[in-house]
Parts: C-alpha cells; structure tokens; sequence
C-alpha cells in the first residue's frame, strides 16, 4: 500500500533559453519508467507510492536532466505522507 502521494514540478535550466518541454518529457519518462503510479497535470506531476522509492525517483528525474544538458534544476516538490496508507483517488476521486 503507498504512504506517500507527491507532487514534483522540474524546473531545469536549459542552454541558450532552450524549450523545457523536451526535459520535462524526459523526467516524465523516469516516472514512467519506475513503474509507480502517476497522473501528469498542466504544471506539475503527481506520483503515488512509498515515500524512500518516490524520494529515490526525484532524485534520479533530476539527475537526468543534468545528463542531457541542464547545468542545473530547480525542483518544487508537496509531499503528504500517511503511513496508514493513501491513493490518489482517495482525495480526487469525487471529481471524476
């Protein structure tokens, strides 16, 4: 069961004022990739999970953006950790 649901929005700083939205795509795709499950929103993304794998996951989303060409990243993270268990759903089920 997730303890944790966090959202992330990953600002990287790009060359030359270079479009973000390919770097995004790529820390999306280490979302993806992890298995866990996500939800992608206008301006951040949400993932849902064990609080230490999600931590693991933000940590390599932002180590790939310094691997294909940000000097650096900003990342803005929301955090609700509830050890007796939470979903997504639990909290946005009633608007779908």
């Amino acid at each position: 069961m997730a303890n944790s649901l966090i959202s992330i929005q990953i600002i990287p700083k790009t060359k030359n004022g270079e479009d973000v939205i390919p770097y995004v795509d790529e820390a999306i795709k280490v979302i993806q990739e992890s298995g866990v499950k996500y939800e992608v929103h206008p301006l951040e993304t949400t993932i849902e999970g064990d609080m230490d794998e999600l931590f693991s996951i933000i940590s390599n989303m932002n180590k790939k953006m310094i691997e294909i060409g940000s000097s650096n990243v900003i990342t803005q993270i929301k955090v609700l950790y509830q050890p007796t268990g939470i979903a997504m759903e639990d909290l946005t089920g009633k608007y779908k």
